[in-house]
């Protein structure tokens, strides 16, 4: 038996897990850590369990508690490696300076340098009163002009480890990199990545295969080009976005930048964009159809299930074409396969 858990899907964040009886994985951290263990300990899931973590694109609503969870737990993070790299940028630290700013450091060093060069030399009595110092006694100056002991010090080392994580923003206990069109296994799931039009560094979807069962995720893409379609055929259960209503979008409250990047060819399926590849192009064959991704503000979930429902016109029934819409604010009850 397979089970799918949506925890959450929408532009605040968005966040899977995929069970079988051997592996369990976890489709994006968009939430964060807390609350991601959360829903899943709500669900009956184990996050002390996670098997890996499988990122789509590294948008904040898709990796915001990635780093968190994965160093909690352990859990090995699989994503692209221009994504990686994306994700990296993201969540290092900028230490950027205005030219103004700039001006204004270098006249402080100037005057601190003139400043110090203008004082006398300062006196040992100028600093501390050297009667108020306690001397060492013979043996406490023998022991402390001995050397270090360099089998104490990496004893140290391994009782007391340096904590990278502390350092290093984008620290990941484990990443393995993968490529787009070629699988690869986690436990009893195989895993096929496919690439879909969407403005991020090298944003996948995903095709999972596990004890007969092919569950297919396709969410933030701005078309339906043919490979994303090929991919999606097949599927026993195909979570696809149905992001927006156009009118509501173009009548909302985004900035017109914002909605042209929604609309354009690199932004989020619209409702009517979802229902013409139902109506065309899709097979019939899944069990459930989730709509994901339902935007907030751009979209009501009635319309969104209205569309899809017109689309399939009657081909839905108790053993295919279920629909079921993924929540931002609550999980979506499991689905078993």
């Amino acid at each position: 038996m397979v089970r799918v858990t949506i925890l959450a899907s929408g532009s605040k964040g968005n966040c899977a897990v995929v069970t079988t009886s051997r592996t369990r994985i976890v489709l994006d951290a968009g939430l964060s850590c807390r609350e991601i263990v959360k829903r899943m300990r709500l669900c009956g899931e184990e996050p002390e369990n996670l098997d890996a973590l499988l990122i789509t694109h590294e948008h904040q609503d898709h990796v915001q508690g990635l780093s968190v969870l994965a160093r909690r737990w352990n859990v090995p993070v699989y994503a692209t490696e221009a994504t990686h790299a994306a994700w990296k940028r993201w969540v290092t630290p900028r230490n950027t300076m205005s030219f103004k700013a700039w001006l204004e450091a270098r006249r402080q060093q100037a005057d601190m340098s003139s400043s110090s060069e203008a004082k006398p030399e300062l006196q040992a009595s100028d600093i501390c009163d050297t009667a108020a110092v306690p001397s060492l006694t013979a043996s406490e100056e023998q022991e402390a002009a001995q050397p270090l002991n360099p089998a104490l010090l990496e004893a140290e080392r391994e009782l007391f480890p340096p904590d990278v994580r502390s350092d290093d923003p984008a620290y990941l206990p484990c990443v393995e990199h993968f490529r787009a069109g070629i699988s690869f296994d986690i436990g009893d799931i195989t895993v096929m990545p496919f690439t879909i039009p969407h403005d991020a560094a090298d944003p996948v979807g995903f095709v999972l295969q596990a004890e007969g069962m092919r569950i297919v995720v396709a969410t933030d893409l701005g078309y339906m080009p043919p490979n994303v379609r090929m991919h999606l055929r097949g599927a026993d259960l195909l979570m696809i976005e149905s992001n927006h209503d156009v009118e509501m979008l173009r009548d909302g409250p985004y900035p017109w930048a914002v909605k042209q990047r929604v609309l354009s060819r690199v932004g989020h399926l619209s409702n009517d964009a979802v229902g013409d590849y139902l109506a065309e192009d899709y097979d019939g064959g899944a069990r459930f159809v989730v709509l994901a991704h339902i935007s907030e503000s751009n979209n009501l979930p009635e319309l969104a299930r209205l569309s899809a429902e017109r689309a399939l016109n009657g081909r839905m029934g108790l053993l295919g074409n279920k629909i079921l819409l993924a929540s931002q604010s609550t999980p979506l009850e499991s689905i078993l396969l």
